[in-house]
């Protein structure tokens, strides 16, 4: 989500008011971690330190290093940390302070549980012995093996498109089809809750930049009208995804693409979360809403279900391909993929059109099902529609920051999202599922969560009432 402007401080607000926490079933008690924490840290948010002032460049980010380490110190930091193993459903990882802990992982980006493949492993394998580890250039120059232009191929061919232009990562793809195309005086009208690549991208590309609604067309519809009332010269970029990564929904891509055709604008969607791991084919929502080479232009990512990094454009036009190879910035002045990465992905690709691949999704949907109505008996609230993705919603960030901390010690590996990322008050987490995930991981992991949040609830009420100074953030969970 968009890193609004804000003061380069944190502003101290009581939690009272946060609304209701609701009983526990045990008395349980907080650690001594939890009960020695400072307000301090269950308050602020990374907005407070986007925008600095002062005159001292590297001095200024003081404020947020001493914030940051403030939580580090007290077990609220649930961020930079690394693996020490493949990312499977069970496994080791460290803290950014280095700290080991072991857990069901529901935190890696590995929908189809590709990255460990054999199939993958020997491609790779194969590809290192054929060309070495790396492009030695960019895609502009002699950064292209046979490996990338057989991806190029495979990915226009899987979306139903004429052209691929392949970028090193997915925010890369994100922010360089907009900038490559978008000029100072065009627009951009896009869904407030669009990821950080595209708005991003819109913004360095120009000031007129017009958030909609999230998934609503008639929000949509009137800035186009509004732009086209008093400007027919310059273009219009509508900018959606096909599935929003921390809410699980998704918007009408066939009403967009008309509306975009009524106002002669392009649209552009975001596949990178539902492409390869959603529908009976794979197609993510552009086939389930029968959407295949019928929008604009896509683009997406790897790192999701295609077990690599990297991202891509496609298009009907050899125009715009042969326009973005040398106008999008992060296209033309990066390395192209590295043979090892472009033979990753296209083996990856080929599973997913095989019966293996059908068999990958349908397991990986009964498991977003499983875990979607196992946190729903426990009485959490879960957004979206079923998809990899399931967020759970704790609210108050300073709770949520409490349950964070919690479930390293139970053995759980998921990842806090909160505000600026998402709207204040309603932090989350977003559980990643994968195919290979087992029902007793599934079961495990919804049984510790809610022994987390009994925990933290605990500790979360010894900062309410009176005097209390930490934020205001909306209601605890409806859960447990």
């Amino acid at each position: 989500m968009w890193l609004h402007r804000s003061r380069g401080r944190v502003e101290r607000k009581s939690l009272e008011g946060q609304g209701e926490l609701l009983p526990t079933k045990d008395k349980l008690m907080p650690d001594s971690k939890q009960s020695v924490a400072p307000a301090e840290a269950l308050t602020g948010s990374l907005r407070d330190y986007r925008e600095l002032r002062g005159p001292d460049l590297i001095g200024r980010v003081d404020h947020f290093f001493r914030w940051q380490d403030l939580r580090r110190q007290h077990h609220l930091w649930p961020y930079s940390r690394s693996t020490e193993e493949a990312p499977g459903t069970l496994c080791g990882a460290r803290e950014d302070t280095g700290e080991r802990f072991t857990g069901i992982n529901f935190g890696s980006q590995d929908y189809l549980s590709l990255a460990s493949h054999p199939a993958l492993k020997d491609a790779a394998r194969a590809a290192i012995d054929e060309y070495g580890v790396h492009s030695a250039g960019s895609a502009a120059f002699l950064g292209n093996t046979k490996y990338s232009l057989a991806l190029e191929r495979m990915i226009a061919d899987f979306l139903g498109m004429q052209h691929t232009v392949l970028y090193p990562t997915g925010w890369a793809a994100g922010f360089g089809v907009i900038k490559g195309l978008v000029r100072p005086g065009d627009h951009v009208v896009i869904d407030g809750l669009a990821h950080s690549c595209l708005q991003e991208g819109a913004a360095a590309a120009t000031r007129n930049v017009h958030l909609h609604r999230h998934l609503d067309i008639d929000s949509a519809r009137r800035h186009l009208m509004r732009i086209r009332a008093h400007d027919t010269e310059n273009a219009i970029l509508v900018v959606t995804e096909s599935l929003f990564s921390m809410d699980s929904d998704t918007p009408d891509i066939a009403a967009l693409q008309d509306l975009c055709r009524e106002f002669q604008a392009t649209l552009v969607i975001d596949v990178a979360h539902d492409l390869g791991n959603l529908g009976e084919d794979g197609r993510g929502h552009l086939g389930l809403q029968q959407m295949l080479g019928r929008v604009d232009i896509v683009m997406g990512s790897f790192s999701k279900t295609f077990a690599s990094n990297g991202g891509f454009v496609a298009c009907n036009s050899a125009s715009v391909r042969e326009y973005l190879k040398y106008y999008s910035a992060p296209q033309t002045f990066s390395n192209a993929l590295s043979p090892v990465q472009s033979a990753t992905v296209l083996k990856a690709f080929e599973i997913v059109t095989t019966d293996e691949g059908r068999a990958l999704r349908n397991q990986l949907m009964a498991n977003v099902r499983h875990l979607r109505g196992a946190l729903d008996q426990a009485g959490f609230e879960v957004l979206g529609e079923p998809s990899a993705i399931v967020p759970v919603i704790m609210r108050a960030e300073g709770l949520a920051r409490l349950v964070a901390s919690q479930l390293p010690a139970l053995g759980v590996v998921a990842n806090l999202v909160e505000y600026p990322a998402v709207a204040k008050g309603s932090a989350r987490f977003r559980f990643q599922v994968m195919a290979n995930h087992s029902r007793k991981n599934i079961d495990d992991v919804v049984d510790r969560l809610r022994t987390a949040y009994h925990k933290a609830q605990v500790a979360f009420r010894a900062y309410q009432g009176p005097g209390a100074t930490v934020d205001a953030g909306a209601t605890a969970s409806a859960g447990v």
